[in-house]
């Protein structure tokens, strides 16, 4: 039997974990920890009879305990209420499925309790992943990915030696705007943004797959992650979404890994490492596919992307800040403040207003992540 714990357990990624938990009866569920969704999470409890859950506000976990009132599950709140999930005591693996910079000091805290980590949380490497890396490595802990792209640069490197890699190819679907003009992104709208091609994701990531900011992020991850350069990080449009990276060996060798686009692989995958499960799942048909196509990222058109490499040559705090003021951006064009264009505008006026800290701890890390928010309110 395997014990997972999940953050961020109603979104996307935690509700694909738990249709593998459904379909795995060796994965026990002992902690789970929400947002807002308090009927969501009653009804994964009810299900999955964790010991441990958590939402963030107060007000909404004492409704959970109400309502949970008849089962033995221990309701907490806040960020206590999060480390007391990732840390509990039988839980071997924790999915950090929670989206934002929320989810750094849980996932420091469950590794320092000798947790895996199947990693989902984007923002965890992006903005401390020179605090994570190390931390790891020194309590024994695997931090397994969990992002399609990063998974499969992971499957890609089983067997083979990393030192003997000359290049990732981090590919990326281009979104649902990959052939628009810049000019023409203008007036785009939200529920424009929202229709991903390929993918089914969360609101806030498939706003970032459309400004293509995602892939920067992910640009950023894959330097902690498999301890490359960045310029040894090339991101190749493939609108097709069947190559889901692929990595380039000294010797000219290019392992790919392929497959239909469902996120139940690279979660499962990372749950069970280094073993391989079925998966109930449409199988690749390559003559289905017929053709794949490949194409350069045009940073002229998503600057998004070209911000991201910025910052991640800045390095120190500089990420952090990309990250909070697409964060905040994001949020502002999901409400209809502003338009779709501002976003990258305001991740730039927020990197050149920054003094870079050159090895910030978790600490500054946070506070540089709200002083960009103050920026930007400021501002915007």
């Amino acid at each position: 039997m395997k014990y997972i714990s999940i953050l961020g357990s109603t979104g996307s990624i935690g509700t694909q974990t738990l249709d593998i938990v459904e379909n795995n009866n060796d994965l026990c569920v002992r902690g789970l920890a929400a947002g807002r969704n308090v009927k969501l999470l009653e009804e994964q409890i009810r299900k999955f009879r964790p010991v441990v859950a958590a939402l963030w506000d107060e007000k909404d976990a004492a409704d959970l305990r109400g309502r949970v009132a008849d089962l033995p599950v221990k309701i907490l709140s806040g960020m206590d209420g999060l480390i007391q999930v990732v840390t509990e005591e039988m839980t071997q693996i924790v999915v950090t499925a929670i989206v934002g910079m929320i989810g750094i000091r849980p996932t420091m805290e469950a590794i320092k309790a000798g947790k895996d980590i199947a990693l989902a949380n984007k923002e965890t490497l992006v903005t401390a992943g020179h605090l994570i890396m190390p931390l790891a490595k020194a309590h024994g802990g695997q931090i397994l990915p969990v992002d399609s792209e990063h998974s499969a640069i992971f499957q890609c490197l089983q067997g083979f030696e990393k030192s003997k890699v000359r290049k990732i190819l981090l590919t990326a679907s281009g979104g649902p705007f990959r052939t628009r003009t810049r000019e023409s992104l203008k007036d785009i709208q939200v529920e424009d943004a929202l229709k991903h091609p390929n993918w089914v994701m969360g609101r806030k990531i498939t706003i970032d797959s459309a400004t293509m900011v995602n892939k920067g992020l992910e640009v950023m991850e894959a330097r902690w992650l498999f301890n490359v350069g960045l310029d040894q990080i090339q991101v190749v449009v493939h609108p097709q979404s069947i190559i889901h990276s692929a990595v380039e060996y000294v010797d000219g060798a290019v392992i790919a890994q392929l497959g239909t686009p469902d996120m139940r692989l690279p979660i499962q995958y990372a749950l069970f490492y280094p073993k391989r499960r079925y998966l109930n799942s449409k199988p690749l048909d390559l003559f289905q596919v017929g053709t794949m196509t490949f194409e350069a990222p045009r940073l002229d058109v998503f600057e998004g992307l070209a911000l991201a490499y910025e910052a991640a040559r800045a390095g120190g705090s500089m990420p952090t800040v990309f990250n909070a003021a697409n964060e905040r951006a994001v949020a502002k064009f999901l409400n209809r403040e502003i338009g779709f264009l501002d976003i990258v505008r305001i991740i730039r006026q927020a990197m050149e207003h920054h003094q870079v800290i050159v090895n910030p701890d978790l600490d500054q890390i946070l506070d540089t992540e709200q002083q960009t928010y103050d920026f930007i309110e400021s501002r915007w």
